[in-house]
């Protein structure tokens, strides 16, 4: 079975390809398609973002499609970044930037007010109405300084609470079990070998 993940970020699809290589799948990216339709994130909410992605890659491509939108709500921020974290601070801006430009905006906050949740809403979406969603959340908080080399995104800066490490300190396996990606992944996983299983036996 042929599975399309929507997204061009390497570091994305590599932690997807990683977190579903036990099933019996193929696993594309956008990058292994030359035409794919930009699909513009302007929902309020994840599940907003991830359907409609879902849904274009999938018209575009005829695959069984995977697409997420996820991003990290800083209680001190009232929930902002959100659903704009990866936009955040303007277009144009690295990682790192967005990483100092989060810290500046927290400079003042007591350590035991910089709580955070990295939030994640996956959408499945495929033939004969297939649409499933489903969610995975991870708290911790927001360090003063980055910390860590591997990993994207906010991941320097985010110390879960189970761990005294950042996510970009964590081994991919460790980060794979306990992320926001992870979490629903794993529920996608279960979702989606049902679905083969289902499909390979009627």
């Amino acid at each position: 079975m042929e599975i399309v993940v929507a997204s061009h970020n390497p570091g994305k699809v590599a932690e997807l390809k990683k977190l579903l290589e036990d099933l019996p799948v193929k696993i594309y990216s956008l990058d292994d398609f030359e035409v794919i339709p930009e699909v513009i994130e302007d929902g309020e909410t994840f599940q907003e973002n991830a359907l409609k992605k879902a849904r274009a890659v999938f018209a575009a491509t005829g695959k069984i499609t995977l697409a997420d939108d996820s991003g990290l709500e800083v209680d001190a921020l009232q929930g902002a970044p959100g659903v704009r974290s990866a936009r955040f601070g303007g277009e144009g801006l690295t990682d790192h930037e967005r990483n100092l430009k989060l810290l500046e905006m927290l400079e003042e906050v007591k350590d035991e007010e910089r709580g955070a949740t990295f939030q994640c809403c996956l959408a499945i979406v495929g033939p004969r109405n297939l649409e499933k969603v489903v969610n995975g959340a991870c708290r911790g908080s927001i360090i003063r300084q980055p910390r860590g080399g591997s990993g994207f995104g906010y991941d320097p800066i985010f110390l879960p609470g189970e761990y005294g490490h950042t996510f970009a300190e964590l081994s991919p396996e460790i980060k794979n079990k306990i992320s926001h990606r992870g979490r629903a992944l794993e529920k996608a996983a279960l979702f989606l070998d049902g679905y083969i299983y289902s499909e390979t036996h009627k």
